[in-house]
């Protein structure tokens, strides 16, 4: 299903309704210090990636998180399956729709103009971090001179009573924004969006050009324009139904410590440009919750970026090598290892594929390419095709001092990383046959597990028949 509404809420209801073993409800207090990571990584050792929400931390609010850890769900809510997730998702993104500015809507409830920070709702995910942070923040500037805007995250934790400290390590399209305020020696306006409908959030995450408006790729997404009411001060357009949005300026030259925090890596991280959001307004509806995306290396986390640059990486591989048929970034790489599979059908084929991976991706360090029957999506089978077709002195190559993710701790000071190709498809002199298991034999298997019938073990604290009939004297 497509999702047919732009307000969280509305969309929280119906997929508790439709789908109630995929939420699970936490109605006894947890405690705003970790208490929703630990959950979140208890059901994860348990296989489990359900919707977590929690009625009562005290902070003010209830806490929806855990929404991205299912591709499954995330293909649900564009209307697909895990199958048809990157298609989906490129086809509607391609399809941008225009704003649609409404007068009002639930996040005019409430405009504060006397700011307290302490009245937003954040919580601390891990031990090692330095506070609690606000991890699903989507910070929305626009363009001082074309009006275009763009959405970004950023983690961000209170500074003062109407200041955040946040990081735009990224140096994406914010950052560029941010430069051009300071050329012009003004403070860059700004809102930052909380709890904003799931779609508006992977949309947030899409990687397009500078004059590309990701609220436009939302209303892409929801098959519909996106509702937007116009922030006081600035007139900034946010979501109608969104949650908070607190609304200010980032000064070009005001600095403030934030981290560490627990990054995408599995580390926690330090590298920050440090930059202050003072905050002027808070909007807020009446009813508002907090949807907490989950840091660290979870799947939560690592989804919310990587569909929409699994989505992107595949279509512009398939487009101009059509025999690619999979790409999948692994949680185990966190954001920096990709899979491939492709049908080769010349020689150095997967080394061109990969090298145009390596090329488009600044994130990814390692990309393994395999044959078209291996499944991207296992680790296991992957690490199999490396261990049986790959020979490192003629299938791999590695590429020095390119760009890459500030926030790998094993990058440079500047930054730059190397990048390694490695070929596991089995090449034209491959020499060995696939084991291979009927059909008939798996039907049969099938029938006869099915039809077995458990036997439960021996009790060896009970009697013996031997000892019962005799009443178990000797």
């Amino acid at each position: 299903m497509i999702a047919d509404t732009q307000d969280l809420h509305v969309l929280l209801d119906a997929y508790r309704r439709t789908h109630p073993e995929d939420v699970l409800i936490i109605e006894e207090k947890v405690s705003p210090e970790e208490g929703v990571t630990g959950l979140i990584y208890e059901l994860r050792d348990q296989g489990r990636s359900p919707v977590v929400w929690c009625e009562e931390l005290g902070i003010g609010a209830p806490v929806v998180s855990n929404m991205f850890a299912s591709r499954e769900r995330i293909a649900r809510l564009l209307g697909t399956n895990v199958a048809g997730l990157h298609e989906r998702y490129h086809q509607l993104a391609s399809n941008p729709r225009p704003m649609r500015v409404v007068e009002t809507g639930p996040i005019l409830d409430l405009v504060e103009d006397d700011v307290h920070l302490d009245t937003v709702p954040m919580i601390k995910h891990f031990a090692s971090d330095r506070g609690p942070y606000v991890t699903s923040g989507i910070i929305v500037a626009e363009d001082p001179d074309t009006g275009v805007g763009n959405l970004s995250y950023h983690r961000s934790m209170k500074h003062s009573d109407t200041e955040l400290a946040t990081s735009l390590h990224s140096r994406g399209d914010l950052w560029r924004m941010l430069q051009k305020y300071r050329e012009r020696g003004e403070q860059m306006p700004v809102a930052m969006v909380i709890g904003g409908h799931p779609l508006l959030m992977l949309a947030a995450s899409s990687r397009v050009g500078y004059d590309v408006d990701e609220r436009e790729i939302a209303g892409g997404l929801l098959g519909d324009s996106l509702d937007v009411v116009r922030t006081p001060r600035w007139g900034i357009k946010v979501p109608a139904s969104a949650d908070l949005v607190l609304e200010g300026v980032i000064d070009p030259e005001a600095r403030a410590e934030e981290g560490p925090f627990g990054e995408f890596s599995g580390y926690s991280s330090n590298r920050s440009t440090n930059n202050v959001f003072r905050v002027d307004t808070v909007l807020r509806r009446r009813d508002a919750l907090l949807l907490d995306v989950e840091g660290g290396n979870t799947d939560e986390h690592l989804n919310l970026a990587r569909i929409p640059r699994e989505s992107e990486m595949a279509e512009k591989l398939k487009a101009r090598f059509p025999d690619v048929t999979a790409v999948h970034y692994p949680t185990s790489g966190t954001h920096f290892h990709c899979y491939v599979g492709l049908r080769q059908r010349r020689p150095g084929q997967a080394r061109q594929v990969m090298l145009g991976l390596l090329g488009w991706d600044p994130y990814v360090k390692t990309v393994i390419a395999v044959d078209d029957d291996i499944d991207v999506s296992q680790d296991g089978e992957v690490l199999w095709a490396l261990a049986t077709h790959f020979q490192p002195h003629r299938d791999l190559f590695v590429i020095d001092g390119l760009p890459g993710s500030p926030l790998d701790p094993s990058s440079t000071a500047d930054g730059t990383t190397s990048r390694l190709a490695l070929d596991a498809t089995r090449g034209p002199d491959f020499d060995g046959a696939r084991i291979v298991i009927s059909d008939q034999a798996r039907e049969r298997a099938r029938h006869i597990l099915a039809s077995a019938q458990a036997v439960p073990p021996l009790n060896k604290t009970q009697p013996t028949s031997d000892e019962t009939s005799s009443g178990g004297q000797s």
